[in-house]
């Protein structure tokens, strides 16, 4: 875990390092700043270690000089340096010579030289990729080598007029002598030289003319109006732009000279110089590099010199030696020295450091500058020149002291300047007065002083004569904790801002008072200036690179992956980081400085860090406001007019503010140690070997990770911890070299904070497991996977279960499986509140890992088919087998939110059976609560024998998933035997709304009906306690009748989507002939109706209706008569005593079927309606209305020849609407027939005499086929001719049926009708009464 400390601490040196990025101005804003300035030149104090020295001296080799004799001093004479290889040369006519610096080596060769106005000097900008080229005629051109340097030359402008227009005056500045000459002498070019990106991004080249001025100038246009200044260009982006010009920008007056201006430069002064003499430059030859400036002035008439200009380091600006420097700290100030040289200066350049030194910088700062600046490229050397350009300060802890070789007529000189804190060692050397170590202070600034001091006191300057001495450190660590030097931490001043608003009342609303913030010492400036500069090579950059081009189709896996920094350079790094953080600690255990100061205040650091936080709040950032500053306290002491401070923090109280501002960066500097410690042995190691087991997402998270989040952020530790645990896996691997033993005494040495007690026991068991997997004894596997979860239950905390868990599971030891997320998951109950749901995703990150054991069981993740550690396949029965065990391990564990979150996701994977068989004793509460909130009132109400209604309850909204909670627990309760909950379960989900989050088909809900009805039934028979038997009767009664009502509602549900299917049918074929005289306005009648029909079969769809919804809804609107009649007949209608009702929907279904298909399909629908009605009490068959409305359109249709009606068909109809009963048939029909006003007609009463023949007939059918225990087809044949043997009729029903044939011939011949139409009849009744009266006949 990473402490908010260091957080604090980390942020605090990103905002150090971000002020210190700024700092850095560009050159031309410098420049135009200077020109407001009297004068932008510094001296160094006389008093101080000089800021260069000649360390060593060397003439020319003698060979070179004997050629240049030779040529009687007339010959052409060229000379260089190439510091890259460490050699000089010089070439005589045509002979070239060239040697090594440090000693004669000398290889001659022959060159010819020579052009009209030849060109005399020539500069590439290897940065911008621009040729700069300088004639004998003093002409300027600029080439184009296009945007990567590889281009074709173009000449692009050319330039001899160097006259700065906005310079009034020629030359920049006044001669200082009284007798100055009269005569102005055009200046010559002595030098040209490029300007680096680093220090500026608008100005490109450099002139120095001989009379020591300096002009600046672009080779880019201004994009709008600046006057002219580049500074208007857009950004960064202009590094890519071409040049297109060449003109002067900024003008530097020429260093100073003379006793007029207060300086003195060395041995070199104003004494003894003529009055009359001209007193500026006369520059002969020069040199530029990465801000410092080398001159040539022959102007003495003695002895040449050598003058040095370079950045005043100083912070500073109002000083004494300072000249004439305004206000304005953006201002260019640089530092005039010279030096007395023999002979004439030819060539300069610089000597770069040792090989190792430069690789190590390398490493360290070209990708920044190249993530800061730009892909510029470019080699090492450049990398240099880039760190010179910033100045000492920010980098003189790293880079060695600065040296040039200065090549002249008399031969070589090295010279060296020193760094500022070389000169503050220097003065801690000397033992000199202690005013020249305060004037140091005062000069530099406390903060950067006290940074200085650290330096030398940590010993992280590297010094190239001898290291530094103990005595030195201990004044430089006795200068950074001196309060007059440092200063002491105090409370800014703050100034009220009046406020002039009052009320009518003239009620002053008071002043406001701007809150005071803790400023503290230069000490504690000093350490974050150490900090931040020892961490801005790698601070907010990636720790991992990937090693491949950009854009290639490498694939991702195939890309390897390193550190970013070279081994040598963090090893480098840490050792100075280290260095820092152990002389803190060793200031703060020995209590000097301010540690000594709050020594004695006892408990005063908690009182700081706590004191306000009812104000501030709590939280991260506040913590950082109060260890850095910036927060007060406010009182209000009664005073309505003034809103005044509370009582400022004490001195101690600062004290210790500062002390623990301090410890937090301490810590940090720890941190960082051990963070590249820990990436040197990763990187050693192959970090793309290391990291070979995650996962893409984390690769990604890997190379975009910066070292300051690598150090303060959670996920930094996380990764962290992914890398040690492959580096140590590595180590005890197959092919690694060592045991845990060995890797974590180095880790733990190295990096106690990435690496602790409990990493140790962790690898153990990773120890552990890796014997076991490799074990092929089943016995020793169980005993190490064993071993490792002892191991691992006494951390379970800090254990990255992802990885460790995927092992126990491949080992089949299912245990740690499940008890190593739930011990984690128990930690995270006890997370204060503000970090409540962090705890809740880490808690279902724990659970995830026992749901996925159980995925990879069921066959759910990868292939279907698994395999145990020893390769072999697992099977099934092994499956179910330790997907019990997880089961049972789960429940055993007392943790209610786990059981919910493993009880959904066993729903999820299909486990159901598994959940119910082995579920533990909240599994029930669980699906209630999950299923509907009510369901624990129907339980309630069983339990009391009451019957709560559940019909058309569906009020609320649940979840979709709700409804298969409900069909679990209605499994539940039928798996225990729980036959009336299981019953009344599924009726919930059989009436379920469809607003509940499910919408089950008529058809499910037609099933679950029907189970419910099974469960009721099984429920009545198996309860032997009278009430329930009562109580589960009841509830069967209400099950059943919302089963019948489904079935109605399915049944006019098919009706109309019939209806509509039908009807749309018949309005698309809208070109059949019709007799309609308006078809079309019935196929838009159809249409409507259709699509009424259609929506409302949707509707029936959708939720269960109740009956009378059903028939007044549904039913009647559509004329769907039969299914009213069934649904009054289910009813128990009674609205009236002469069922009216029913009889009138019976005619109307009777005249629907009539019309669709005359007396065959209203016949049809008798038989099917009425064997559904009868017996009944008669109500819901009126066999009257039926059999006269039926007798009555059959004679119709025949006589109108509409319909070719059989005379038996409506009699055997109505038989078979009486389920074959005959008697109550012929009893209407004897009914009807005694009525003379209901049939008046001969005709009609012929038609019902034929019927009662046949009804006569089938009786006697009817008796005879159970008599013989035939059908009544086989008794008609019998009936039909002379049988021979015995066949008796019950004597009685053969007296009626005789009589009633007799009763009914003499009807026949009452009628009024020809005998031709009777005959038949007559004879049919009298073969009857024949066929009964004779014995032998039956």
């Amino acid at each position: 875990m990473v402490g908010a400390d260091i957080e604090s601490a980390g942020l605090h040196v990103s905002e150090c390092i971000g002020r210190d990025v700024a700092s850095q101005l560009d050159l031309e804003e410098a420049l135009e700043s200077s020109r407001y300035t009297s004068h932008p030149y510094s001296s160094h104090p006389k008093e101080w270690p000089p800021l260069f020295e000649v360390s060593g001296k060397r003439e020319l080799p003698p060979v070179l000089i004997e050629r240049y004799n030779v040529s009687g001093g007339e010959g052409t004479a060229l000379c260089g340096i190439f510091p890259e290889i460490r050699r000089a040369w010089a070439s005589v006519d045509n002979s070239l010579f060239l040697w090594r610096l440090d000693e004669w080596w000398v290889l001659p060769n022959a060159f010819k030289f020579g052009a009209v106005d030849p060109i005399v000097d020539m500069v590439v900008d290897n940065e911008r990729h621009i040729l700069y080229a300088r004639t004998e005629e003093m002409k300027l051109r600029v080439y184009d080598l296009g945007i990567d340097g590889d281009g074709p030359l173009k000449r692009i402008a050319e330039e001899q007029n160097f006259l700065d227009p906005k310079d009034t005056q020629y030359g920049g500045r006044r001669s200082l002598g009284s007798r100055a000459s009269n005569q102005v002498v055009k200046p010559s070019v002595v030098l040209i030289a490029p300007l680096s990106i680093m220090e500026s991004k608008w100005l490109h080249l450099v002139i120095v003319l001989s009379d020591g001025r300096r002009l600046y100038l672009s080779t880019s246009s201004p994009a709008g109006g600046n006057s002219g200044s580049v500074g208007s260009l857009n950004g960064p982006s202009n590094i890519h732009q071409r040049p297109c010009c060449l003109k002067i920008v900024a003008t530097r007056p020429s260093p100073p000279l003379g006793i007029g201006s207060g300086l003195a430069f060395g041995s070199l002064s104003m004494a003894g110089r003529l009055q009359n003499e001209d007193l500026s430059l006369k520059v002969e030859a020069g040199y530029y590099s990465a801000g410092t400036l080398i001159l040539s002035d022959s102007s003495p008439a003695a002895m040449s010199s050598l003058v040095v200009v370079n950045r005043d380091s100083s912070t500073h600006s109002s000083y004494p030696g300072n000249i004439g420097m305004g206000a304005s700290s953006h201002a260019l100030r640089e530092t005039v020295s010279s030096l007395p040289i023999e002979g004439r200066m030819l060539s300069v350049a610089d000597v770069l450091p040792s090989a190792d030194v430069v690789a190590m910088v390398n490493s360290l700062y070209s990708d920044k500058e190249s993530c800061m600046y730009g892909s510029i490229g470019g080699s090492w050397e450049k990398a240099l020149g880039k760190l010179w350009a910033k100045g000492d300060l920010p980098n003189q802890h790293i880079l060695p002291r600065r040296k040039i070789v200065v090549f002249s007529t008399m031969g070589m000189m090295e010279v060296v300047f020193n760094r500022p804190v070389d000169i503050l060692r220097r003065l801690l050397e000397s033992n000199g007065p202690r005013s020249l170590l305060e004037d140091f202070f005062n000069r530099f600034g406390a903060g950067e002083a006290a940074a200085m001091c650290l330096m030398l006191a940590a010993k992280l300057v590297d010094v190239e004569e001898n290291l530094i001495s103990n005595t030195v450190s201990e004044k430089a660590a006795e200068a950074f904790e001196d309060p007059r030097l440092v200063g002491m931490p105090r409370l800014e001043d703050t100034r009220a801002v009046s406020s002039t608003a009052t009320t009518p009342g003239n009620f002053s609303m008071g002043q406001v008072v701007q809150e005071a913030e803790p400023v503290f010492s230069g000490a504690h400036e000093g350490l974050c200036l150490c900090t931040s500069r020892l961490l801005i090579p790698i601070w907010e950059l990636p720790i991992m690179i990937i090693k491949g081009e950009v854009g290639s189709e490498t694939q991702n896996r195939d890309r390897v992956i390193v550190c970013r920094l070279s081994v040598v350079a963090m090893q480098v790094l840490e050792t100075k980081v280290r260095a820092l953080e152990q002389f803190i600690r060793s200031r703060k255990n020995q209590k000097r400085g301010l540690y000594g100061c709050v020594a004695g205040l006892g408990d005063i650091t908690d009182l700081i860090l706590f004191r306000s936080d009812s104000d501030m709040g709590v939280g991260d950032q506040s913590m950082g406001r109060k260890l850095h500053g910036s927060y007060a306290r406010t009182t209000d002491l009664g005073d309505s007019s003034y809103k005044r401070q509370r009582l400022p923090y004490s001195p101690a109280e600062l004290a210790a503010m500062e002390v623990m501002a301090m410890d937090c960066l301490r810590r940090l500097l720890r941190r960082s140690s051990e963070a590249l410690f820990l990436l040197q042995h990763l990187s050693q190691h192959h970090v793309t070997r290391l990291i070979q087991g995650l996962d893409t997402e984390l690769h990604q998270k890997l190379v975009e990770l910066t070292f300051h989040q690598f150090v303060c952020s959670e996920e930094g530790d996380q990764l962290a911890t992914r890398l040690i645990s492959g580096l140590v896996e590595y180590y005890i691997g197959p092919d690694g070299r060592g045991t845990v033993d060995d890797i974590s005494a180095k880790l733990q040495e190295g990096c106690p904070s990435y690496f602790n007690e409990s990493d140790y026991k962790y690898f153990l068991a990773v120890e552990c497991l890796e014997r076991a997997a490799s074990s092929l004894d089943p016995e020793v596997k169980e005993n190490l996977a064993r071993d490792a979860f002892k191991f691992l239950t006494k951390i379970p905390n800090t254990v990255d279960l992802t990885s460790v868990c995927k092992r126990f599971e491949d080992l089949r030891y299912y245990e740690a499986v499940v008890r190593l997320p739930l011990q984690k998951a128990q930690a995270f109950d006890s997370i204060d509140a503000h970090r409540g749901q962090d705890a809740l995703a880490q808690r279902q990150q724990c659970f995830e890992i026992i749901a996925n054991a159980l995925r990879n069981l069921k066959g759910e993740v990868g292939s279907s088919m698994r395999y145990t550690s020893s390769g072999s396949v697992l099977d099934q029965a092994s499956r179910d087998r330790y997907i019990c065990q997880i089961v049972q391990l789960s429940v055993q564990w007392p943790d209610k939110a786990f059981h919910e979150y493993l009880y959904r996701e066993m729903i999820e994977m299909g486990l159901e059976n598994e959940l119910l068989e082995y579920g533990g004793s909240d599994l029930v509460p669980f699906l209630q609560a999950a299923g509907c909130e009510h369901v624990q009132e129907v339980h309630a109400g069983t339990t009391e024998g009451s019957m709560p209604s559940l019909i058309g309850h569906s009020e609320g909204s649940s979840h979709s998933n709700s409804f298969k909670y409900l069909g679990l627990l209605a499994r539940y309760y039928v798996l225990k035997r729980q036959h009336i909950l299981a019953a009344k379960i599924l009726l919930r989900l059989a009436e379920r709304h469809s607003s509940e989050g499910h919408n089950p088909t008529l058809e499910q809900r037609f099933q679950y009906l029907s189970n419910a009805v099974v469960q009721a039934k099984a429920a009545s028979n198996s309860s032997t306690v009278n009430s329930s038997v009562a109580n589960c009767n009841e509830w069967l009664d209400v099950i059943e009748s919302k089963l019948a009502v489904l079935r109605f509602q399915m049944k006019i549900k098919e009706e109309l989507e019939a209806m509509a299917l039908r009807l749309g049918d018949s309005s698309d074929i809208n070109d059949t002939p019709s007799s309609d005289p308006f078809p079309q306005g019935s196929l838009v009648a159809d249409a409507d109706l259709a699509m009424t029909a259609k929506n409302k079969a949707k509707e029936l769809s959708l939720d269960l209706k109740g009956i009378t919804q059903l028939y007044n809804d549904y039913a009647v609107p559509f004329e769907l008569w039969e299914i009213c009649l069934e649904m009054l007949n289910f009813a128990n209608y009674s609205g009236d005593a002469d069922s009216n009702f029913v009889r009138e929907t019976w005619a109307r279904l009777l005249d629907q079927a009539l019309s669709r298909g005359g007396i065959a399909e209203a016949c049809a629908v008798l038989r099917r309606v009425g064997s559904l009605l009868y017996p009944g009490d008669g109500v819901f068959l009126p066999l009257d209305t039926l059999c006269l409305q039926l007798e009555k359109a059959a004679l119709e249709r025949s006589i109108s020849g509409v319909e070719l009606v059989g005379d038996e068909i409506i009699a055997r109809v109505l038989i078979a609407a009486c389920k074959g009963a005959a008697e109550p048939v012929l009893r209407i029909y004897d009914q009807l027939l005694s009525n003379g006003a209901i049939l008046p007609s001969p005709s009609l009463r012929l038609r019902l005499l034929h019927s009662v023949l046949v009804v006569l007939q089938e009786w006697a059918m009817s008796e005879l086929a159970h008599k013989m225990g035939t059908t009544g087809t086989g008794a008609s044949l019998v009936l039909g001719r002379t049988l021979t043997q015995r066949a008796v009729i019950n004597q009685g029903v053969r007296d009626k049926l005789a009589n009633a044939a007799n009763r009914y011939m003499t009807e026949v011949r009452r009628l009024s009708l020809p005998q031709s139409q009777t005959e038949d009849v007559y004879q049919g009744f009298k073969e009857l009464e024949e066929k009964l009266l004779i014995p032998s006949s039956f």
